[in-house]
């Protein structure tokens, strides 16, 4: 199991994310969040096929298609972070946090 913890940025929102693999490499995703997109995006993915997913172009796996129909905005770190839990959970990636700093030059 993983557990990846986000902030999102400016809009204030977090969310966090349970992953939690099977012996077929189906992962089961729970997400909680106070944003109302991440929400949707959590009604829309429950489960993913990590071993099918890992070969797609990033727009084409479930993941950034359930980000789409759901309407999250596109700098939106969630998904990007749901795809490292996914991959952690499936013993295909170690766990390590990834950051993001923004800054005006």
């Amino acid at each position: 199991m993983s557990i990846v913890e986000v902030a999102a940025g400016v809009c204030g929102f977090s969310a966090r994310i349970a992953c939690e693999a099977d012996e077929t490499y189906a992962v089961t995703v729970r997400v909680e969040s106070d944003c109302p997109r991440v929400q949707e995006l959590a009604k829309r993915l429950d489960r993913v096929a990590i071993l099918s997913e890992m070969g797609k172009p990033l727009p084409e796996t479930s993941v950034y298609r359930a980000a789409g129909e759901s309407r999250l905005h596109i700098s939106c770190p969630v998904p990007a972070a749901m795809l490292k839990g996914i991959e952690v959970a499936a013993g295909l990636a170690l766990p390590a946090d990834a950051h993001i700093t923004v800054r005006r030059a």
